[in-house]
């Protein structure tokens, strides 16, 4: 019996799995089961690979959460089956899709790597063909017959990261994803090298995936700037169903402390909405208190999301907000590392 790693790809949409039409000139959906006739060096891999396409690859503008269960059913079948996952998806979201997808997955001990590409995988200059071949080899790495890596990542130009620690940072240049807050987990150079102490280990062995599938979407994102007005605030904060805010803050968590603001914030609280603190900063940390302007927030109940990304933060909002936590819960939940999207 071979001992090959055997490897699952899974295309969901996005540049990446585009072949332009010469004659038209036009992009269409690239027929993934020709993969290894369309990218022979993949054949150079000591690792089985096989297939499944979305039937409808969805653009990443278009993504949302029915989506993303649909991702991690295809990875909860497949599980006992493979070693590893390769998703390939759109740029544009990746960070708020694969953050999600490290929440939905409990107890994940293989690798589950996204990627995807800033041109078509078929333009002579595309940067799809290095992002897929190595996201497929850090999938196939292992140490001691035990997957180097066993959790959600972002492998992007080189470099691969927590996924839920990413942000996208440039739409034209290749290196498209930044990680602020946390080293990458490992760099493709001459050598694929993993910065092994980085890495998040499953500390329950043989432990069952758990699958969380159960989402809440009835939250919105408010950025704070100079000379927002108290009707803006109100009417976001009022809007029907509203259960949890992600607040994009100044800095290390400033906002105006002015009697209106705070009072809605509060009046928003006590009706059982969560709001999260989290700086409009790439990089850095909340850290409520420190300044008189945040000292309002912390005694009120705001949640300080510390050094963790919007995206990140909208998706473990989304996580938390089923478990129908009283506010101390959902604050102790929220402020510890679940996934290590928080330091």
């Amino acid at each position: 019996m071979s001992t090959k790693p055997h490897i699952l790809l899974i295309y969901t949409g996005g540049t990446i799995g585009m072949m332009k039409d010469y004659a038209s000139n036009a992009l269409k959906a690239f027929d993934f089961s020709q993969l290894l006739d369309k990218i022979p060096e993949i054949q150079q891999l000591n690792c089985h690979i096989e297939t499944i396409s979305f039937e409808n690859p969805i653009d990443s503008s278009n993504m949302t959460t029915k989506f993303y269960v649909d991702i991690v059913e295809i990875i909860e079948k497949n599980y006992d089956v493979f070693d590893g996952f390769v998703i390939l998806s759109g740029s544009d979201t990746m960070s708020y899709i694969s953050s999600a997808i490290s929440f939905m997955l409990e107890n994940l001990q293989k690798p589950v790597i996204f990627t995807g590409s800033q041109l078509p995988i078929g333009d002579l200059r595309t940067d799809a063909k290095e992002n897929l071949i190595t996201s497929i080899e850090v999938a196939c790495a292992q140490k001691n017959g035990i997957p180097i890596i066993q959790e959600v990542c972002l492998y992007f130009e080189y470099k691969l990261y927590r996924a839920n620690r990413t942000t996208k940072l440039n739409a034209e240049q290749f290196e498209a994803f930044v990680s602020m807050n946390h080293p990458p987990l490992a760099e493709s150079g001459v050598y694929l090298k993993f910065n092994e102490h980085y890495l998040l280990k499953n500390s329950t062995k043989n432990s069952t995936l758990i699958v969380r599938k159960e989402l809440v979407t009835d939250i919105v994102i408010l950025k704070i700037f100079p000379g927002i007005t108290e009707n803006v605030v109100k009417s976001i904060l009022h809007i029907k169903h509203l259960k949890g805010v992600v607040m994009e803050t100044f800095g290390s968590g400033n906002a105006p402390n002015e009697t209106w603001f705070v009072n809605l914030i509060k009046e928003a609280i006590e009706n059982n909405i969560r709001i999260v603190n989290v700086t409009q900063c790439l990089g850095g940390n909340v850290n409520q208190g420190h300044y008189e302007t945040s000292v309002a927030l912390k005694k009120i109940g705001v949640v300080s999301g510390k050094d963790i990304t919007t995206e990140a933060a909208v998706a473990k909002l989304m996580y938390l907000l089923n478990e129908n936590f009283s506010l101390s819960e959902f604050t102790n939940f929220f402020e510890k590392p679940l996934r290590g999207e928080i330091s």
